[in-house]
């Protein structure tokens, strides 16, 4: 049965918990109404229940007829041509209301911390900005000190600048909102806004009466939190937001935080100052195959983040699984592994095929070698004038190999062509400058990407026959030719012509997703050898930073004896 509470607050939470719900959520956002609910019960038939907290209406109304009245939007235009005004979604009505509507028996606000859980492009930052301005202004504060955190300074000051740019789009703000270099500042009350960082923590001794912290997943440690919250120690209701995007390390401060919320809305543990709002999704839901689940990852769907928006992710999603686990991360809320697979084998076997006669055009190299029993890996790639991108590989391994991994089919590779067994327990790297120098000087390979920690001596000998060597960056380096790699292969346009033992590998490789989204191929997380996916995007990494007029394609390479 629905309660007689007739608040914008109240009718949101009471149209999440009825049943049937009138409004879709997640199972930690019921939890959250259902909190609310049942305080606004508990404070209406006790006034002295335990912590003495109840709902202050006026409060409530005070801090969204802000938003609606005061903040203004400046990357939209109304009609009249002025930027529209700041209207909440129901979802950040009963965020922004919550957290200033209760209230303790002495008047000051119950919620000294709220984490906010939120799938990706919801408008978790301008919400933010807008409470930093609301604290600044409007909050009774003297001496406010308002601070946008983060990792680093450009994401700090996301947060700041939404913050600016709805002062100059507001006249009432503009003129009381005194403006310099990363400060806003409301002198009437000595008070100010800035952002702050890990980068640059500046002198000790904050005293915040409000600290954003924007994208909890993407810090490292609590140093910048734990510092600020230090700070607010003599502030009668300081308030610590925090909004964050679901990540992936289950040792991060804001897993955490993300845990401590859940267990506050389960009822494990008790803490009346702590306001979650947690989008996820219900076990049973599949986003990548139901799209009414969406909403409960994304509350202002078809308001502030669009349909299509997230048809576009899910698409990705499936066609390129190097992509699966971020688009599950960060527009459902999924706490996923930080590393998923790197191809999906049908699209692989898919591929084109080209012939041997085709392969002309720019053609670059990718070294990769192995350690003691490892393959060492050589791949050319052609870019072809229809788009497709041809591929010829060699691979190296040491006769020793065979016996230590009588599983794998080595000898059947060898037998067949595809790989060249070197006598002794190391592969023969003089063999493989020879190979790899005849191969450059056939096919006219403008640059070979090289990793100068395992191959600076063969590089040298590459490059005394005239052939041009890159010294090439791994790891999240790479990121932007794996994902060109990934796209090939959905297309099908990396013709690898059935490489038996590059197939393999491919099967093997997983990726690492980095805080910034960014990928890394993981030879420790792989379950098998990957090198020649490694060489492949080496090679790639080359055709993305080529210059187009090189002058190798008139000139030709040089030759021994030139």
């Amino acid at each position: 049965m629905l309660s007689v509470f007739t608040h914008r607050v109240d009718r949101y939470a009471q149209a999440v918990t009825a049943k049937p719900p009138l409004i879709v959520t997640g199972p930690y956002v019921r939890l959250a109404c259902a909190r609310h609910i049942k305080d606004r019960r508990l404070a209406a038939r006790k006034a002295g229940h335990p912590g003495g907290y109840w709902f202050d209406e006026a409060a409530a109304d005070h801090v969204i007829d802000f938003f609606e009245t005061v903040l203004r939007l400046p990357d939209t235009l109304d009609a009249d041509g002025d930027p529209i005004r700041f209207l909440l979604t129901p979802a950040n009505a009963f965020i922004v209301g919550s957290i200033f509507g209760w209230k303790t028996r002495e008047g000051w606000r119950r919620y000294r911390e709220a984490y906010i859980e939120m799938g990706k492009g919801n408008a978790k930052t301008p919400i933010a900005a807008g409470i930093g301005l609301y604290g600044l202004t409007m909050d009774g504060e003297q001496a406010a000190e308002i601070y946008s955190a983060a990792t680093g300074m450009d994401q700090a000051k996301l947060c700041w600048l939404d913050a600016q740019r709805m002062v100059n789009a507001s006249l009432e703000l503009a003129a009381i909102i005194h403006q310099s270099l990363n400060n806003l500042a409301y002198e009437p009350a000595m008070s100010f806004f800035r952002p702050v960082s890990n980068e640059k923590r500046g002198k000790s001794g904050p005293r915040p009466h409000m600290c954003l912290i924007d994208e909890l997943h993407e810090h490292a440690d609590a140093v910048i939190v734990n510092k600020l919250r230090a700070g607010a120690k003599r502030r009668k209701q300081p308030l610590f937001f925090e909004i964050t995007n679901s990540g992936f390390d289950r040792t991060s401060i804001c897993w955490q935080h993300h845990e401590h919320a859940r267990k506050v809305l389960e009822g494990i543990i008790e803490d009346d100052r702590f306001f979650g709002y947690v989008c996820a999704l219900d076990t049973k839901d599949d986003p990548l195959t139901d799209s009414a689940c969406w909403i409960k990852a994304n509350p202002n769907l078809g308001v502030v983040i669009q349909p299509a928006y997230l048809e576009r992710q899910v698409e990705n999603a499936k066609n390129i699984p190097a992509e699966t686990n971020t688009v599950l991360r960060l527009n459902f809320c999924v706490w996923t592994q930080a590393h998923s697979a790197f191809f999906d084998r049908g699209k692989w076997d898919a591929c084109q095929v080209a012939s041997d006669a085709e392969l002309v055009g720019p053609c670059y190299g990718g070294l990769d070698l192995g350690q003691s029993d490892d393959f060492t890996a050589w791949v050319r790639i052609w870019m072809l004038t229809d788009g497709r991108v041809g591929v010829r590989c060699r691979f190296w391994v040491p006769r020793s190999a065979l016996t230590k991994y009588p599983e794998r089919p080595y000898d059947q590779w060898e037998r067949s062509g595809l790989l060249t067994v070197t006598e002794g327990d190391t592969t023969d790297m003089d063999l493989v400058e020879q190979a790899v120098i005849v191969d450059c000087q056939d096919s006219g390979v403008l640059q070979l990407a090289y990793d100068k920690r395992f191959a600076s001596q063969l590089a040298l000998h590459v490059q005394g026959a005239g052939i041009v060597c890159v010294d090439t960056m791994q790891g999240f380096f790479l990121n932007e030719a794996i994902r060109k790699v990934a796209e090939w292969v959905v297309n099908g346009d990396l013709c690898h012509n059935g490489h038996a033992i590059l197939g393999w590998m491919a099967d093997n490789a997983v990726v690492v997703v980095g805080r910034q989204g960014d990928l890394r191929i993981d030879k420790q997380k792989a379950k098998e050898k990957i090198d020649g996916i490694v060489a492949l995007t080496m090679a790639v990494s080359r055709t993305l930073t080529a210059e187009p007029e090189s002058v190798y394609l008139t000139r030709g390479v040089r030759t021994l004896g030139d």
